[in-house]
């Protein structure tokens, strides 16, 4: 059913979006909506690169607007947003990736460029920019004492001012800016498994910093279990952007309450939706129908359940389009 107060773009993807895929991507952000006009909060979570497909646009104005409430993110789509911001005219794009050889790639490597798909990263002006900031805030903490979160860090040198001098997109666009503007709560799964990451770990092998200043991912999941036990109220729903640890490692946290901790109150997540072009496949977490997650605790007979099988680049910046009324 078409709603007139929506936007062109909302009124386009009413029109023309009705049958498979499409509709499921209409049916999805319809429910997204309900579940926020109900009160349910909403967790989503950031698989892929989505920063470095610049998600930071569309996503920045979701947070801006309370249209998400937490957010799990692989370390590399928490940096990479603030890599961009810094960086942005550095980057070098591929659009004939597809073609190149080996000594292509290597050529590419040569000069400091990291090819995410059809775009490059420069090593100078991106990891390194952060990394000499990066360090002081972790070194600071660890001499004072103190211990934080991977997000809780960028959020400080965001918020501290000393990356403006670099700044090479409009600040509205960076989602990172904006979740870090509200202290939005971030779940960072297995951050370890990022450029920052192996940076940290890099000073604890040479004795310059102490593994235990940056907090753990154990860490991460009794926060989420706390945040999770005192927000579910409503409801809080999970829509989930790709797949792999930033999707598999917030949603568990309900059969952990409900079975480990023996809280058999602990309510299931009240709806899912999952963008992904993972074939269903045997064991794949990535490739599992909705309907697996009742088996493990996660999802109710009766919960909304969508699965979007397409590119997310192209999916999730139309549904939040839609939920922001454009």
């Amino acid at each position: 059913m078409t709603t007139t107060n929506k936007g062109e773009i909302s009124k386009f993807i009413e029109k023309y979006y009705l049958h498979f895929n499409a509709a499921a991507l209409v049916d999805a952000a319809q429910s997204y909506e309900a579940q926020l006009a109900k009160g349910s909060k909403m967790l989503v979570s950031l698989a892929g690169a989505m920063s470095t497909a610049e998600i930071g646009k569309i996503f920045a104005e979701m947070i801006r607007q309370d249209k998400v409430q937490i957010i799990s993110s692989t370390g590399a789509n928490l940096e990479e947003d603030i890599m961009n911001l810094v960086a942005h005219s550095h980057y070098k794009r591929v659009p004939n990736y597809r073609d190149l050889t080996p000594q292509d790639e290597w050529d590419l490597m040569e000069k400091g460029l990291n090819r995410v798909t059809d775009t490059c990263i420069p090593e100078e002006e991106a990891f390194r920019r952060l990394q000499k900031h990066i360090f002081k805030i972790w070194k600071d903490a660890e001499d004072n004492g103190e211990r934080f979160f991977p997000h809780e860090f960028m959020y400080k040198m965001l918020l501290s001012g000393v990356l403006e001098q670099y700044y090479e997109i409009d600040i509205k666009n960076s989602w990172m800016f904006a979740a870090a503007e509200k202290n939005l709560p971030i779940i960072v799964p297995g951050w370890e498994d990022s450029t920052m990451g192996n940076i940290f770990a890099s000073y604890v092998l040479k004795g310059e910093l102490k593994a235990s200043t940056m907090k753990s991912g154990i860490e991460y999941m009794t926060f989420l279990a706390d945040w999770y036990t005192d927000n579910s109220e409503n409801g809080i729903g999970f829509f989930q952007i790709g797949g792999g640890i930033a999707g598999d490692f917030p949603i568990c946290v309900v059969p952990m309450l409900y079975q480990d901790m023996e809280r058999p109150d602990t309510p299931f997540w009240s709806y899912f939706c999952q963008i992904s072009d993972s074939t269903t496949s045997y064991g794949s977490y990535s490739g599992a129908v909705p309907n697996e997650k009742i088996t493990w605790g996660k999802l109710n007979i009766d919960t909304p359940k969508f699965i979007i099988e397409s590119d997310a680049t192209i999916v999730a910046p139309l549904i939040f389009a839609y939920i922001l009324d454009m």
